[in-house]
């Protein structure tokens, strides 16, 4: 399936970056993309979350633009085929919060 495929109407891109933006995600619109800081305790925390976020990634080949700096990581998410925010972006990025709070 071709990121064409994933492509967000207007009203979904709407209501999914609302959403995100109440979990903290910031809209980059220069880059039609979104972004979020997490902060761990340790840096294993950090990587622990990494590894997981990683393994979900991989499953769906759609791969984050990350950071990382002790127990700090910066995620963007965007898709790169198409260089717009798309429902993989979405889902990654629901799927990255359900890891960050457990």
């Amino acid at each position: 399936m071709t990121s064409e495929a994933h492509l967000l109407t207007p009203e979904e891109r709407t209501q999914a970056v609302q959403e995100l933006q109440s979990l903290g995600w910031g809209e980059i619109t220069a880059r039609d993309a979104i972004y979020k800081e997490f902060v761990f305790k340790t840096f294993n925390q950090a990587f622990g979350f990494m590894t997981r976020v990683a393994l979900q990634a991989e499953k769906m080949n759609h791969h984050p633009e990350w950071f990382n700096v002790y127990n700090k990581v910066q995620i963007t998410l965007t898709t790169h085929d198409c260089g717009k925010l798309t429902r993989k972006d979405v889902k990654l990025a629901q799927f990255i919060e359900k890891v960050a709070t457990s």
